[in-house]
């Protein structure tokens, strides 16, 4: 039943290629010598994350989990550079954690209406009208296009709200929520009613608001993974205040304090941190008590740990008001809901250098230096960057490639042409 509501779920990303550059030559009536005018390769389309507050689920992700942005268009003559490739906007809910899938790292906590740029698109490869130089007249060369970045994510929904309701299935948790706000979550007399968190805005006063979570009932053991387990507990971890509800009716033959004390130890073992959450305990049905002794019983033990006890009946709105104003109060002091620092840093590539590369002497003494394993190379170095730039160097060193074009005659002062990067060779 856990699967009507998904909040994990792993997509494989690709931004697009770049378009390859041309070489084409300047054609002119009457004009005797035209020049080189191939134009550059298109960028390729980038994969951007986009908030969407209308989403509330990772249900999409089911049905679909690769997804490819568009290449850029190759280059054309007359100075005509090829058409970017478009950027592919992926839609997610706010709360959305984007881990890396093979190190389980926060890449970005999308939590804010900003776009996140998650996969570049690959750099337009440089026409022949770029390598024209007064000694190097008619280039007869381009460059193609570097490949898009592509990374494997792992979307993971935590709610954001301000106050997360908790306590065992079916003590009028989506009742409350229904009553305080506008939300509209199911509710009928059995247990896990809710199979995905609602949320609620909670007007107070002018001015006065709050998000209000109805996270779904934690059973014992829920943080070992039975019942809706993790699925659900995760929710909790935003929440900035807890509201505790507790059936003290023994309609169903509960013990409330039993009960408070289990939901509490299923918190503690799934994150020490989320037991220190505050906490605020509504005993609920409190106008169907068949025995007084069980409300006195739980406001004694709450109280000597330090929380607040509210009567409240739900569903016959008794005590609501009251306990919705002290969690205004109480969210007044406490700090904002928690948005969690990205931890994943992008490490260099692991790069078969082995293979060899394709290297020729143009008509004007440049060295061209072509081959799959360098174009994906470039694709992750920032060429404006010193130490990316000395990683680059020692990646070719350590390839061989140097000694490979000094044995064919390479001498200092030579040009050396890689894709739109070109350097004077130094021994």
């Amino acid at each position: 039943m856990a699967t009507s509501f998904i909040d994990k779920a792993r997509i494989t990303v690709k931004a697009g290629n770049g378009g390859n550059g041309v070489v084409a030559f300047h054609r002119e009536k009457y004009v005797a010598a035209g020049g080189p005018d191939g134009g550059d390769g298109g960028r390729g389309g980038s994969i951007i994350l986009q908030v969407d507050d209308n989403m509330s689920t990772l249900m999409d992700f089911r049905y679909k989990r690769k997804y490819v942005a568009p290449n850029g268009m190759d280059g054309q003559g007359a100075r005509r550079s090829g058409k970017d490739g478009a950027d592919l906007v992926i839609r997610v809910p706010r709360g959305t954690l984007v881990r890396d899938a093979e190190s389980g790292e926060i890449i970005k906590d999308m939590s804010s209406k900003e776009p996140f740029v998650l996969c570049k698109g690959g750099r337009g490869g440089w026409g022949n009208m770029h390598f024209a130089t007064p000694t190097r007249q008619v280039p007869r060369f381009a460059k193609a296009g570097l490949p898009g970045e592509s990374h494997d994510v792992i979307l993971e929904l935590k709610l954001l709200a301000d106050v997360g309701l908790i306590g065992f299935p079916n003590v009028g948790k989506s009742t409350l929520l229904s009553v305080v706000s506008k939300a509209q979550p199911k509710i009928a007399n059995y247990h896990f009613t809710t199979l995905y968190p609602n949320l609620g805005v909670v007007y107070v006063d002018e001015g006065v608001s709050f998000v209000m979570a109805d996270i779904p009932g934690i059973i014992e053991g829920a943080s070992e993974g039975a019942g809706l387990g993790h699925d659900f507990l995760r929710h909790v971890d935003r929440c900035r205040l807890l509201v505790h509800v507790v059936d003290v009716s023994g309609s169903e033959g509960r013990d409330p304090v039993a009960d408070f004390d289990a939901i509490n130890a299923e918190l503690k073992q799934y994150s020490p941190d989320l037991a220190e959450r505050p906490q605020i305990v509504a005993a609920n049905k409190v106008d169907i008590l068949e025995d007084p002794s069980n409300l006195e019983r739980l406001r004694s033990h709450v109280e000597s740990l330090g929380y607040t006890l509210y009567e409240i009946s739900a569903a016959a709105h008794q005590g609501t008001r009251e306990l919705v104003k002290k969690v205004a109060e109480m969210l007044s002091v406490l700090p904002p809901v928690t948005v969690y620092e990205p931890e994943y840093v992008p490490k260099p590539p692991v790069i078969d250098t082995s293979a060899p590369l394709d290297i020729q002497r143009a008509d004007d003494g440049t060295w061209l230096v072509e081959g799959p394993w360098l174009q994906r190379l470039m694709g992750n170095v920032n060429f404006s960057d010193y130490e990316s730039r000395m990683w680059f160097d020692k990646a070719l060193r350590e390839s061989g490639l140097f000694q490979r074009l000094e044995e064919m005659g390479i001498q200092d002062g030579d040009t050396v042409s890689m894709y739109d990067f070109e350097f004077e060779y130094q021994r």
